[in-house]
């Protein structure tokens, strides 16, 4: 009997930096540790109509608008949570709420990181009994760059180089 088998991408072979602003207005792109959700959505912008001679309505996709819900258990210590909290806590608005994200395949050569800004949109914290948490949105605040992403110490911080 021929079976047909597969490898399956775990979650953990992506991987996701944000972007910790420094005092010479760099970031430092630190692995988002703690993280119990980090889901994409697409957010798929959509324009349809119905031509006066089709029986059918047609529909193209226009634009996206990506998102990232997020959850994650407070720690002391994290960079990456520390200035999130910053955002929560200090109720930034505009560019002051923005940062990058790379997401990085590291199953990947090549291109493997996909770098984007994405304003932080609070939602909850405080939620559950076991751990402090906090939860919210990361959306889309510019267009997509694809990249390399290498990192000297074992993915826990990377370098970004944009491809041409």
């Amino acid at each position: 009997m021929n079976v047909e088998t597969f490898d399956i991408l775990k979650r953990n072979d992506k991987l996701a930096f944000y972007g910790v602003p420094t005092e010479g207005g760099e970031y430092t792109y630190y692995r988002m540790r703690g993280f119990t959700t980090l889901s994409t959505s697409k957010n798929p912008k959509e324009y349809s109509r119905r031509y006066v001679d089709e029986e059918s309505e047609r529909t193209d996709i226009v634009g996206y608008s990506p998102s990232l819900s997020f959850n994650f258990d407070r720690a002391k210590d994290n960079a990456v949570h520390d200035d999130i909290i910053g955002v929560y806590d200090g109720e930034k608005l505009g560019a002051d709420a923005v940062r990058p994200i790379i997401i990085v395949d590291t199953t990947k050569d090549g291109d493997n990181a996909v770098y984007r800004t994405f304003s932080i949109i609070p939602e909850s914290e405080g939620d559950g009994t076991d751990a402090y948490t906090y939860s919210g949105t990361f959306r889309s605040a510019g267009e997509k760059q694809m990249g390399i992403a290498t990192s000297n110490d074992n993915w826990m911080t990377i370098t970004f180089v944009k491809s041409e």
